[in-house]
């Protein structure tokens, strides 16, 4: 399949997340139906509550706007030994069975509402977090699905660091999210050229870096630094989405490409609203892919 073919939208491009109190939340029939109207014939899922829970019911709605599922971020408590993740994350797999798509999206939670803040994960903690990766890998394998982890911030695996950390101890595929990463002081870059085999699913995001920097440093909010503008249109931001999707394509990377530019709406967007932003980043990535 071609770039142009497996390029994938996302809730959180009109401003949909699971975070409470993140912003005004539009109804499925408008996000669902602008990203048809865009060209979309994919998207990940959105968060719990954004579609139907009920598997089958989920699947039909996103096939009544003729979209095809790809896959679901799932925040999960990963590094407590007195929880056990896999509950969550097997019932996330029904949905995504249902729904015919590839790929469980980990994102290890801290257990904390939000993103601005997490506490310092000991040695202990990490072992519990590695073991419970591979212990998700083979469940969604076992349903024929891949698991990939997502470097997120404010979560316990946000840095370039840390994501070395999750490779070199675990199995489990990687979600390369270019803004988090770069936000997190890691190099997507570098990731996508030295670990390939490892890249399973793409979430390709632009950012500016004076704010990733504030939120690096402390000095602004990941929630502040979304707010005011950090991410944009890919292209128009310091990530070099170029570099990252020819490193991918020349190691034979076959999976999707999901535009998430997260959005906080004030209240019902004017005009075209977040319509305009995802579209500048089909063109560019299309662009950039010479489809």
């Amino acid at each position: 399949m071609t770039v142009a073919e497996r390029i994938a939208g996302a809730p959180i491009s009109w401003g949909v997340c699971e975070v409470p109190g993140w912003g005004h939340q539009l109804e499925p029939d408008t996000v669902l139906r602008q990203m048809r109207e865009l060209g979309l014939t994919a998207t990940e899922f959105g968060p719990d509550g954004f579609l139907p829970d009920e598997p089958a019911a989920k699947a039909a709605t996103l096939a009544g706007y003729g979209l095809q599922a790809v896959g679901q971020f799932v925040p999960v408590v990963l590094h407590d030994a007195g929880h056990d993740p896999l509950p969550e994350v097997e019932r996330a797999i029904d949905g995504l069975v249902a729904a015919h798509a590839s790929t469980v999206v980990i994102a290890a939670a801290t257990g904390r509402d939000g993103y601005d803040d997490r506490p310092v994960l000991d040695e202990s903690g990490w072992s519990t977090l590695l073991g419970n990766l591979d212990r998700i890998t083979d469940a969604a394998a076992g349903r024929g699905l891949v698991a990939t982890l997502h470097p997120h911030v404010g979560t316990m695996v946000e840095s370039g660091e840390e994501t070395t950390r999750v490779l070199a101890g675990s199995r489990i595929g990687l979600c390369l999210d270019t803004g988090h990463l770069l936000i997190g002081g890691g190099d997507p870059v570098a990731v996508a050229r030295q670990h390939p085999e490892r890249i399973a699913h793409t979430h390709l995001k632009d950012v500016r870096l004076d704010w990733a920097t504030r939120v690096r440093s402390g000095e602004a909010t990941y929630t502040e630094a979304v707010a005011g503008g950090m991410y944009v249109p890919l292209g128009t931001g310091d990530v070099d989405i170029h570099a990252i999707v020819a490193a991918l394509e020349s190691n034979g990377y076959t999976g999707w490409y999901v535009l998430e530019q997260d959005t906080i709406l004030a209240g019902e967007p004017g005009g075209e609203g977040p319509v305009a932003d995802v579209r500048a980043s089909i063109a560019h990535l299309l662009a950039v892919a010479g489809a």
